[in-house]
């Protein structure tokens, strides 16, 4: 009792460490892990680890296949989230890079990899094939949180979040094929019996994924399951479709729920948040525990098999040789630049399913005598660590040499997805600005993102705002919805993290009754617009307009006009390098040169000229 209690303690502090110090989760929890596992041993009076999970394959906290059932099934349920998470609209522009980093790149490191452990350490092809395998994939977990803390454009982070999720299951396929290869003995055994165990595994997952994924969509929306049991169902239901796609197919369940997750996580359901964030929370809970146990399962001799000069040379060339050839043969033809592409080569950390299998794997192969086994836990978790130190330690380091550090976040978040905040979006966007809109108004949300606006329906009032991998490059914030309470709150909680570059709200009742209380430059537009008459002028004349500026003095009297006209409401100044300024009601600062232009919302300045003459 004492060592389960003390693997949640630990786990849930590396936790807090990991939000206070802004590293990967990971880093910590694995050193807590070796501590109390084989480094313990040095402490401890008999010898013998603070906490042990597994003992020659029969005693410890999970004697028998209790840990390999206990793993399983939690990396289950974290793929399953990490599928919930991934949108198809996310990647309308690297869509064909992210196909070849799970297809091209996986083979590049599969035998890249398996190649250089074979003649560095003399393993078998079996064994060095079975170790590359498992590092095919990067760890969604241990990604996030160093993307971030560092504005990137979305595309990049795009392809480093979907890389993460989708490669998961297709490593762990891989590795799963050399592990029935392995098990089954014999080079003619391959064709006969990989490859059939592979279209099982592809037909089942898929097909168990898919199915139930819908089923599950569809008792959601008629609401089938009462809200209280919504959470608890859809666990029951994820391991259901785990464990009996791995009956018909053997591992076939890890691609099962994944898929499953992505059908949830792109079909309109109502309660999708709550869902994610008890899975978010359930797998919080599962990595902690899971990453101590797997590093408490190691043996000094485990490590010791690894403390050489051949596992520097491994690691080197997989990180720089060939993880940079997998990124650069996939992303050519691409949008991405090569700085780009140099950054995600950089950026590819391993996390809790290379571990977890690796675990699983090397520790039956152990068991079975199969000569070489016992180097793939140790070189596994050599590759997970290594390469979560040096991308938390370096990644923001090395954007800014790479130059893909956006030194200025020219995104924009929108707090509210009303019509004019759309009509707003949708010229930002036209002029090549990242826009994201949130709103917990559901219908203003899929209209947003039926014009292709990114956006996510959200209480502004959560904690888990900042804490969006799509608002990397935020730099700008303007609340503009009907609410004086959520504007402020809007401004006052994310002005440092998603405005630093601006942050402005529409001006409250009591600053529209009396202008001269508006003291701060974070108030929007003018002095007369504010919910009402954006909605008003929106609803009259849905579209914004252009007008060519010749001086500071030609802005302030089109500026003056406009604020007369109750119909027309001034919005942004376009510099000559096409650059929009958010127009504040105290604007004396705006620089205006020749040949700048003044965007506005509502009726065309021509119809107001006419109508003055």
């Amino acid at each position: 009792m004492l060592e389960l209690a003390g693997i949640i303690i630990l786990g849930i502090l590396a936790q807090w460490v990991a939000w206070k110090f802004k590293i990967p989760a990971i880093l910590p929890l694995i050193l807590i892990g070796l501590l109390v596992g084989p480094f313990s041993t040095y402490l401890s009076e008999d010898g013998t680890k603070w906490i042990e999970p597994l003992w020659n394959g029969k005693e410890g906290l999970f004697p028998g296949d209790g840990l390999f059932n206990f793993v399983s099934l939690a990396i289950s349920i974290i793929l399953f989230e990490g599928g919930l998470t991934l949108k198809k609209n996310e990647v309308s522009s690297v869509g064909p890079v992210i196909t070849k980093l799970i297809t091209l790149g996986s083979a590049v490191t599969f035998f890249g990899a398996g190649l250089i452990a074979h003649f560095v350490f003399g393993l078998s092809y079996k064994i060095s094939f079975l170790f590359s395998a498992l590092i095919i994939v990067t760890g969604p977990t241990v990604i996030s949180p160093i993307l971030r803390n560092i504005p990137l454009k979305k595309d990049i982070s795009a392809v480093l979040k979907w890389e993460g999720i989708l490669i998961d299951p297709i490593g762990a396929l891989v590795a799963v094929l050399v592990f029935e290869f392995i098990s089954v003995g014999g080079e003619g055994a391959f064709t006969k019996t990989a490859l059939i165990e592979f279209g099982k595994i592809v037909l089942f997952g898929t097909s168990f994924g898919f199915t139930f994924g819908h089923a599950l969509a569809f008792t959601i929306k008629k609401k089938l399951i009462p809200h209280y049991l919504l959470n608890v169902v859809s666990l029951s239901v994820v391991l259901l479709v785990f464990v009996e796609s791995d009956i018909f197919a053997h591992e076939s369940g890890l691609l099962a729920v994944v898929v499953m997750g992505m059908v949830l996580g792109n079909s309109k359901l109502p309660n999708i948040k709550e869902l994610l964030y008890f899975k978010e929370s359930l797998s919080v809970l599962l990595i902690s525990i899971l990453f101590i146990l797997l590093a408490a399962n190691i043996n000094i001799s485990d490590l010791l098999l690894v403390y050489n000069w051949k596992t520097a040379i491994l690691f080197a060339s997989v990180v720089f040789i060939v993880r940079p050839l997998g990124v650069f043969l996939s992303a050519s033809g691409s949008n991405l630049k090569t700085n780009e592409k140099a950054f995600i080569s950089w950026v590819g950390p391993r996390g809790i399913v290379a571990a977890g299998i690796a675990s699983l794997f090397g520790t039956k192969l152990v068991l079975k005598g199969e000569p070489g086994a016992e180097y793939i836990t140790p070189l596994v978790f050599t590759m997970v660590l290594g390469t979560v130190l040096l991308n938390a330690t370096t990644a923001r380091l090395f954007a800014r040499i790479s130059g893909v550090f956006l030194k200025k976040s020219t995104g924009i978040l929108i707090v509210g997805a009303s019509e004019v905040s759309r009509l707003i979006a949708k010229y930002l966007l036209k002029n090549d600005r990242h826009v994201f809109l949130i709103d917990s108004n559901k219908e203003n949300i899929e209209k947003a993102k039926a014009m292709g606006i990114d956006a996510e329906e959200a209480n502004i009032f959560s904690e888990d705002i900042g804490q969006n991998i799509e608002l990397s490059d935020i730099g700008y914030l303007m609340a503009l919805t009907g609410s004086k309470e959520v504007n402020m709150h809007a401004i006052e909680k994310f002005k440092k993290q998603l405005g630093e570059n601006g942050a402005f709200r529409l001006i409250t009742p009591e600053e529209l009754k009396d202008p001269e209380r508006i003291k701060t430059s974070e108030t929007l537009f003018s002095v007369k617009d504010d919910y009402i008459n954006l909605i008003e002028v929106a609803r009259n004349y849905p579209k914004i307009n252009e007008v060519k500026l010749k001086s500071k003095e030609h802005f302030l009297k089109e500026i003056a006009v406009l604020n007369e006209e109750k119909n027309a409401i001034p919005l942004f100044i376009k510099d000559n390098d096409g650059e929009l300024h958010i127009i504040s009601t105290l604007n004396n600062h705006l620089e205006v040169d020749n040949n700048y232009e003044l965007v506005y919302l509502g009726k065309p300045m021509e119809l107001i000229e006419r109508e003055e003459i």
